[in-house]
C-alpha cells in the first residue's frame, strides 16, 4: 500500500504564508525509491479542473512551477524523511483550493496523468 497524507492547510488572511507537508508511506517510498519519484502538488477549487501548482523529481533542484504562483510558492523535499513541502507566500484569494500530493514517474511532471499515487487533499482557504 501507497500512502501520502497531506497535511498545513487552513485560513489565512491575503499576503500571508503556510506551509503544506506531505508525508509519503509504504515500500514504494523507502529510501532512494522516494529519492527518485516525482512528487507534485495540484489543486482544485470549486467548479475548476484540477490544476498544476509546483513538482520536484529530486532533491538537487528540478523544480517546476504553474504561471500563476511561480515567485510566490515553493516545493522542496527530505528524502530522508518522505516528505515533500509546498511553501506559500504572498497568499491570494484565488489560491483558494484543496490542495492534492501526488507521486509518479512519468512524464512531463506538470500533466495529471503523469502520477500514480494521490492524498486526499488540504483545504487551503485564503480570505480577502
Amino acid at each position: 500500500q501507497v500512502q501520502l497524507v497531506e497535511s498545513g492547510g487552513g485560513l489565512v488572511q491575503a499576503g500571508g504564508s503556510l506551509r503544506l507537508s506531505c508525508a509519503a508511506s509504504g515500500r514504494t517510498f523507502s529510501g532512494r525509491t522516494f529519492s527518485s519519484t516525482a512528487m507534485g502538488w495540484f489543486r482544485q477549487a470549486p467548479g475548476k479542473e484540477r490544476e498544476f501548482v509546483a513538482a520536484t523529481r529530486s532533491s538537487g533542484g528540478s523544480t517546476y512551477y504553474g504561471d500563476s504562483v511561480k515567485g510566490r510558492f515553493t516545493i522542496s523535499r527530505d528524502n530522508a524523511k518522505n516528505t515533500v513541502y509546498l511553501q506559500m507566500n504572498s497568499l491570494k484569494p484565488e489560491d483558494t483550493a484543496v490542495y492534492y500530493c501526488a507521486a509518479g514517474w512519468k512524464l512531463p511532471p506538470h500533466i495529471k496523468g503523469s502520477y500514480d499515487y494521490w492524498g486526499q487533499g488540504t483545504q487551503v482557504t485564503v480570505s480577502p
